[in-house]
């Protein structure tokens, strides 16, 4: 017997008949329409507003620049020469008039700043037991293009230099007043892991590192190169540092190959005329000893040519 009695909700036989939705909401259908426009939403305001245009605009000029650069630096990097490289692109690289070093001009004021009168003075610290040679070099390269005072000291924590080191400059003369000179360079053998270099002590970090000492040494003769040029120079003083003086003997076999290469075609490993390259190459080559008898013929003769240069030649008698 059931608790509740409770009486029917509908009366008769049929049964009851309830309409469910088919949809959460009804909306008009737009796109059946003929002949009226489009609603006008806002999302279609917005597409069509001219700054959003113009920004579009913008965006694809920008992707279609990037793409460009894109493509021209896959295009260098595959004419850049490395050690491994099979293509070598010094033959084919048209070489614009390139001022001889005994020539080339620079401002020195730009380069290392207006010091109102005063010397423009580089100072080096150098350690005795590893003799930047490439810095000797240039050295004697900067004392034939400028006016060059030039002074060598010893840090008070040094306890010994060798006699020839201390008169790596020659005799220490100085045949004007000071400020005739149009650039200082002083040499202070000092006992610090890198080569360093300052040309203002007050305002600047030192440069460290004797490949990266180099480059900027060379770039006050004012010789010009082309871009191809510089990368290959840039490249060939890294191999220096990284695969020929530090790098393991399968390194080093690689870039006697490289090297080998280039001097098949051109005297200097980057075109007609001397590069730093040359200069940082030669200097690891003696300071390791890789040149002897089992460097490749190009490379001794190479070699031959760089110490018939009188700079060369006075930077090797610090190793005798």
């Amino acid at each position: 017997m059931p608790m509740y009695q409770v009486k029917p909700y509908h009366e008769g036989s049929g049964s009851l008949h309830v309409e469910l939705p088919t949809c959460m909401y009804r909306l008009p259908n737009v796109h059946g329409r003929t002949g009226s426009p489009a609603p006008s939403a806002d999302h279609v305001q917005e597409a069509s507003d001219p700054s959003l245009q113009a920004l579009e605009s913008r965006q694809d000029d920008i992707l279609k620049r990037l793409y460009e650069l894109k493509a021209a630096v896959d295009g260098l990097s595959k004419m850049i020469q490395t050690p491994d490289a099979d293509l070598d692109v010094t033959n084919i690289i048209q070489a614009d008039e390139l001022a001889a070093l005994s020539t080339s001009t620079v401002d020195l004021n730009a380069m290392l700043g207006q010091d109102h009168g005063a010397l423009k003075d580089i100072v080096i610290n150098a350690n005795p037991a590893s003799p930047p040679l490439s810095l000797l070099v240039l050295h004697r390269l900067l004392c034939g293009h400028y006016k060059v005072l030039s002074s060598v000291h010893t840090h008070s924590a040094v306890r010994s230099v060798p006699a020839n080191l201390l008169q790596c400059f020659g005799e220490q003369t100085r045949q004007q007043p000071r400020h005739e000179y149009q650039l200082g360079f002083t040499l202070i053998w000092k006992d610090v892991p890198k080569t360093q270099m300052k040309f203002s002590v007050q305002t600047m970090c030192p440069i460290e590192g004797e490949g990266n000492i180099a480059r900027f040494l060379f770039s006050l003769f004012g010789q010009k190169q082309d871009a191809v040029n510089l990368t290959l120079i840039d490249s060939w003083v890294d191999v220096a540092i990284f695969q020929l003086k530090e790098g393991s003997s399968k390194e080093k076999a690689a870039v006697f190959r490289s090297m080998n290469s280039a001097l098949g075609k051109t005297p200097w490993l980057v075109g007609d005329e001397l590069t730093v390259a040359d200069v940082v190459l030669w200097s690891v080559l003696r300071q390791t000893g890789g040149c002897g008898g089992t460097a490749p013929a190009n490379v001794q003769k190479w070699m031959r040519a760089c110490e018939n240069l009188a700079p060369f030649h006075t930077a090797l008698k610090l190793l005798q």
